[in-house]
């Protein structure tokens, strides 16, 4: 009898543990281009954790918290934590870049130009909107408007501490 109570409640953690696993939705594989011109794609980055920002140089939140990103970037970039800033389709690239260089943004930053990468989020339409993305390539938060930096910095603290 006490067998097979363990066995159940064994099969019951396994269960829970699948069903978490699958809550979480895998990122899109988004493609896109960076201010230099390079191409490429959201999946290179698996086996780190990942910031993806929807922002525009007109959204006065966005610009505000922007500081904040940078600093998150510096704070944990040498854990194997990424930062991908994207601009919105409407934001006109020179916009960007000006914003970019000024600000000195230490990070990857994003023409989506198409809107394909806001497309295979969600159809981001709102700015800003961040994801964040699990070593295995999961999205385990979205924040619409400013993250709440001190959760954001226990959740990636938390996300850097396990293993790839």
């Amino acid at each position: 009898m006490f067998l097979k109570a363990i066995t159940r409640l064994l099969g019951a953690v396994a269960l829970l543990a699948l069903l978490n696993a699958c809550s979480q939705p895998a990122a899109p594989d988004v493609r896109y281009t960076t201010l230099n011109g390079q191409s490429a794609n959201l999946g290179a980055l698996r086996g780190k954790v990942v910031l993806v920002n929807f922002w525009a140089t007109t959204c006065t939140t966005c610009v505000a918290e922007m500081p904040r990103l940078v600093e998150t970037h510096q704070k944990f970039a040498s854990r194997g934590f990424e930062t991908v800033a994207i601009a919105m389709s409407y934001d006109p690239p020179e916009y960007v870049r000006n914003y970019a260089a000024r600000s000195g943004l230490p990070f990857t930053v994003v023409l989506d130009t198409t809107g394909e990468a806001a497309k295979g989020f969600e159809e981001v339409r709102l700015t800003p909107t961040t994801f964040i993305i699990d070593r295995k390539g999961r999205i385990v938060q979205k924040f619409l408007g400013e993250p709440d930096f001190p959760k954001l910095h226990a959740l990636l603290d938390k996300l850097l501490a396990e293993p790839a």
